[in-house]
């Protein structure tokens, strides 16, 4: 522990010199969005659509885990996941959710801060339907967030759901669907030297989006 600890307060390392302006950017933070992921793709980041989500419990814990961001439009983005996990469960406690997007090669981070709804059972029926059988198999086998004796019983599950739906289209669990996150704000953090980043904060007033910046 005293090596981690040292390490901790000993590792430095300082920031590239790439400014974010509030002249650069898109006015539509969906844009500025679209524009610095269509980057993180091109500089072929490992998952750029991995993001960390925290939701609240009905006791005001926050509980935070990364998943897969899924599709996106000026309504918002979207995630799917099992209705009765811990994250669904705190999201039928609290309906107020928040974004992280990290990408370290970049030096950027963008936050996002709103709401949380279910997507029509049809969207959902359509997504479903796009994954790979393997997925869908699992979406039956695995009850997720609950404690299970041993990985056995996981892969028993596995087999009997295999069996069950082996000469048909394998369904929609009724448990499992999307999310629709609906964003009030947005911020794009850019790191710059001497730790003075770059902050830019979008505000939704109304249909319009409100552009300042914040201290480092």
């Amino acid at each position: 522990m005293e090596d981690l600890r040292n390490y901790l307060n000993e590792i430095r390392r300082d920031f590239a010199d790439k400014p974010l302006t509030e002249v650069s950017v898109e006015k539509n933070p969906f844009l500025q969005f679209s524009t610095w992921f269509e980057e993180a793709v091109n500089a072929q980041l490992l998952d750029p659509y991995a993001m960390l989500i925290s939701t609240v419990d009905e006791v005001g814990q926050p509980h935070s885990r990364v998943v897969y961001l899924r599709n996106i439009s000026e309504e918002g983005m979207i995630f799917y996941t099992n209705y009765n996990s811990q994250k669904g469960k705190n999201i039928s406690a609290s309906n107020k959710i928040a974004i992280t997007f990290f990408w370290v090669e970049l030096e950027r981070q963008i936050r996002i801060e709103g709401t949380v709804e279910k997507v029509t059972e049809e969207l959902s029926d359509k997504y479903f339907a796009a994954r790979p059988r393997e997925s869908q198999i699992g979406a039956w086998a695995s009850n997720q967030s609950e404690t299970i004796k041993s990985r056995e019983e996981l892969e028993e599950n596995v087999k009997f759901f295999t069996e069950k739906y082996k000469d048909t289209t394998v369904p929609r669990p009724p448990h499992w669907g999307g999310y629709l996150v609906k964003p009030v704000k947005f911020e794009f953090w850019q790191g710059r030297p001497s730790r003075l980043h770059d902050r830019l904060v979008y505000t939704k007033n109304n249909n319009d989006w409100v552009i300042s910046r914040v201290a480092p």
